[in-house]
Parts: C-alpha cells; structure tokens; sequence
C-alpha cells in the first residue's frame, strides 16, 4: 500500500511536470515551501532530467525551483509573523495533521532558528524537515522581510541546483535516486495514515 501511495505520488509530480513545465515546477516548489508535502527531491531531479534532454533550460529549472520555493516561504513567514507563536501552535493542533505539519517539527525548527539566528535561514535550506518548517520561527520573530527573503532564496538556490543538476548529469537514470528519498517518503506516508486513522478514532470515539 505505502509503495502504492509512493508510485502515484511520484508520477503525479511527473504527470504535472510533464504537462505544464515551468508552472508545474514553481507550484510543486512553492507547495512544498509552504508546509505541503511534496519532495523536492522528485520534482526537481526530474526536472533536471527534462533539462538534459532538451526540455528544459537547465539554468531556467533551478532559478525557478529558488523562486518557488520563496514564494512558499513567504505564506510560511506570513502565517508565523501575523498569527504570532500561540495561533500557530493552535493551526498545526487543528489542521497540521491533514499536511504532516507537527508540534515537534515545528518546535524543532524554533529552537534552531533561537540557537543560531537569523543565518539558520540560509543554511537551513539544504537540511531535511527544518528547512521546510523555519519560515514559521522566522516569521513569529518578525525577521526583518528582505533579509528573510535573500537568506532563502540564496539557500534555495544551493538546494535546487544541486538536485536539478544530480537530475541532469543521471539523465533517464535519475529516478536511482528513489532509493534515497523513498525512505523519507515512507515517514511521509506512514505519518499520513496515522494521522486519518487517529482523526477517524477521534471523532468516532466523541460520537
């Protein structure tokens, strides 16, 4: 069933991809900035893949991935910077299960962001889980906007280019990757189920 769940999610991003190019990519990245879980890993090593064939421009993929994944971060920063600690704690109880988004991630993510300051933002953006959830941190501390925004997009940079470059130089082999990044989706979708399964419980339970 998880290796099911995997393979649709997997060629969905591919479908996407395939159908609407640049778009495709700039929503699965922004997606996944903004707390939905979507792999970059996937999106952007396939897209490197379409650059080596033609499809692409290899330079055009991974500005666009650094665009997109700005403009997830910023709804992040936004949520965390007007909703302040206590309503952003109330939203991931209330719907964080529905996106994977979790108490611990996100406490995780604030700590780091406390220990080593505003440049966690940059760093943060080649480091699995945090560098999803540290625009929440970020926000609730009213970082000042345009550095917020340098930091991750330069960090965003380094990330995308990395994976759609491993996607270019693999070519139609790019998906020998899976073995890496299947682990982590299998966290993704094991946190999934459990989440519906404890919901369903929950309220079938009250009734």
């Amino acid at each position: 069933m998880v290796d099911h769940i995997i393979r649709l999610v997997t060629e969905g991003i591919i479908h996407i991809i395939g159908q609407t190019g640049y778009a495709g990519i700039f929503g699965l990245m922004a997606a996944e900035s903004a707390l939905i879980p979507i792999p970059s890993e996937v999106t952007m090593t396939f897209a490197g893949y379409l650059a080596s064939i033609g499809r692409f421009n290899l330079y055009a993929v991974a500005f666009v991935g650094a665009f997109a994944n700005l403009a997830g971060s910023i709804l992040a920063y936004a949520l965390g910077y007007w909703g302040e600690e206590h309503v952003v704690r109330s939203w991931i109880r209330k719907y964080g299960k529905w996106i994977l988004v979790s108490e611990h991630d996100f406490d995780k993510s604030d700590k780091w962001f406390k220990k080593h300051g505003e440049k966690i933002v940059f760093f943060s953006r080649v480091l699995p889980i945090v560098r999803t959830f540290i625009s929440l941190p970020a926000g609730i501390a009213q970082m000042n906007f345009w550095r917020f925004s340098i930091f991750t997009f330069l960090g965003s940079l380094i990330w995308s280019s990395a994976l759609v470059y491993v996607g270019f130089i693999l070519g139609e082999n790019w998906h020998s990757l899976e073995i890496y990044y299947r682990k982590f989706e299998y966290v993704i979708v094991a946190l999934l189920v459990i989440g519906i399964i404890a919901y369903i419980y929950k309220h079938l339970k009250k009734r």
